[in-house]
């Protein structure tokens, strides 16, 4: 989202180049681009092939590594961003500023404000508001790693195989921070048994003259990683509210919230099944944040070495690392879950942003294979206008306004309904 943010797009000193010479960095707006494209993809294709979209609970799609590699593009944007800082405090400002705009426009695109495809209405009820989502996510990841950038880095000096160390140790001290408070709240706290008022049915959720009732949830358990009692989904039901979190989590396609074929809910369904869930939540987000001081790390490599050879290993180097660190936590007992942003997620998938962006820098930035790839890069330099107006759906919400006689006799309407058929 860097035509937002905004973050100046990419500028680094050309490796090899003279000291003053500035060239963009391409890959970076390719890459920005890939999952824009990503994105849109899953999206609009994901529930025609399931094996793209979002992994139910544990384990990894096509579609869990997209806000990954948002979040470490922005860390590696701001690198670049805040290469000299001349005033700590203007530009923690600043960076607070942009992170609370793109925190409100995420509220305002995904609180419930525009109802979709379904629906030509538009307004929300307050009481029953999404506060967190995509854009709110990489917000906190944002403001997170600015600040860390613009109060914690070091000079760059000294011997250039130290060089990284002794820049990024704040960064990644305050990294294991996180995720220390993130382990010890997920494994530690107590959830006990909770309720929830909630639809009859799955297929009566979506309507707002829905019977609802009392469902009881049994938990009564610490360290649970399962979708019903897990203390993420506690932290946000206890701060956030029940009625403000995702309404449509993806857990409800686990073969055990399957429906029957008039969306009636079977007597061996678990409850929990039909409860709200926020997979951009609160505790989460605490894990999310250092995907982005990895991409920090990822930008510091670009700034401080300017030879492609160099770059390239410390890159691939730092990406075998967390890919190792990652199997191992998965090999202990921590399960790749994209809904909970587990540790083991977290690395593998930031690992994979770094191999791509790697390829990606080689293909563009060092052998100059521009032209076949110029959609992307434009793509990655419109990047939260194509989220506004396609990822968001506020295009097919404008087009669908234009009807002949009823409204549901619109060309929306009749591409939904000639593919689902």
């Amino acid at each position: 989202m860097a035509d937002y943010l905004p973050l100046n797009g990419g500028e680094v000193e050309a490796a090899g180049g003279s000291g003053g010479r500035r060239a963009r960095l391409v890959s970076l707006d390719v890459f920005r681009g890939l999952s824009v494209a990503l994105m849109i993809l899953v999206d609009y294709a994901g529930s025609h092939v399931p094996s793209i979209a979002h992994s139910p609970w544990n384990g990894l799609r096509l579609a869990d590594v997209v806000m990954p590699f948002f979040l470490f593009i922005v860390g590696l944007s701001l690198a670049l961003v805040y290469k000299k800082v001349s005033d700590k405090i203007s530009a923690a400002y600043k960076a607070t500023l942009r992170a609370i705009k793109l925190f409100l426009l995420g509220i305002l695109l995904q609180g419930g404000y525009f109802h979709g495809i379904n629906s030509l209405t538009y307004g929300v009820d307050v009481e029953r508001i999404r506060w967190l989502g995509i854009l709110q996510r990489i917000s906190i990841g944002y403001i997170i790693a600015a600040l860390c950038e613009i109060w914690f880095r070091n000079l760059r000096q000294g011997d250039r195989r130290w060089r990284l160390v002794k820049l990024n140790h704040f960064h990644w001290l305050f990294a294991l921070s996180l995720s220390a408070i993130y382990l010890g709240l997920l494994y530690g706290l107590y959830v006990p048994d909770w309720k929830f008022k909630g639809p009859e049915s799955i297929a009566a959720a979506s309507s707002s003259s829905a019977n609802y009732t009392i469902y009881t949830v049994k938990c009564g358990v610490r360290g649970n990683l399962g979708p019903a009692c897990n203390s993420a989904g506690m932290i946000d039901r206890s701060i956030l509210g029940l009625e403000h979190l995702h309404t449509k989590p993806v857990y409800r396609n686990l073969k055990e919230c399957m429906i029957s074929g008039n969306g009636d809910v079977l007597e061996s369904i678990p409850s929990w099944c039909l409860s709200p869930f926020e997979p951009e939540g609160i505790l989460s987000s605490f894990s999310a944040a250092v995907t982005c001081i990895i991409g920090l790390h990822f930008g510091h490599a670009l700034i401080n070495f300017e030879d492609h050879k160099d770059r390239i290993f410390s890159w691939l180097t730092s990406s075998a690392l967390l890919i190792s660190i990652g199997l191992l936590l998965t090999l202990v007992g921590i399960p790749i879950n994209k809904s909970l942003y587990t540790t083991s997620y977290m690395l593998l998938t930031s690992a994979l942003a770094g191999l791509v962006f790697c390829a990606l820098y080689i293909l563009v930035d060092v052998y100059s294979y521009r032209r076949v790839l110029f959609p992307l890069e434009w793509m990655g330099r419109h990047s939260l206008s194509i989220f506004v107006v396609v990822a968001s759906n506020l295009g097919v919400i404008a087009i669908q306004g234009f009807y002949k006689a009823s409204p549901e006799n619109n060309i929306v309407h009749w591409i939904t309904h000639l593919v689902g058929t």
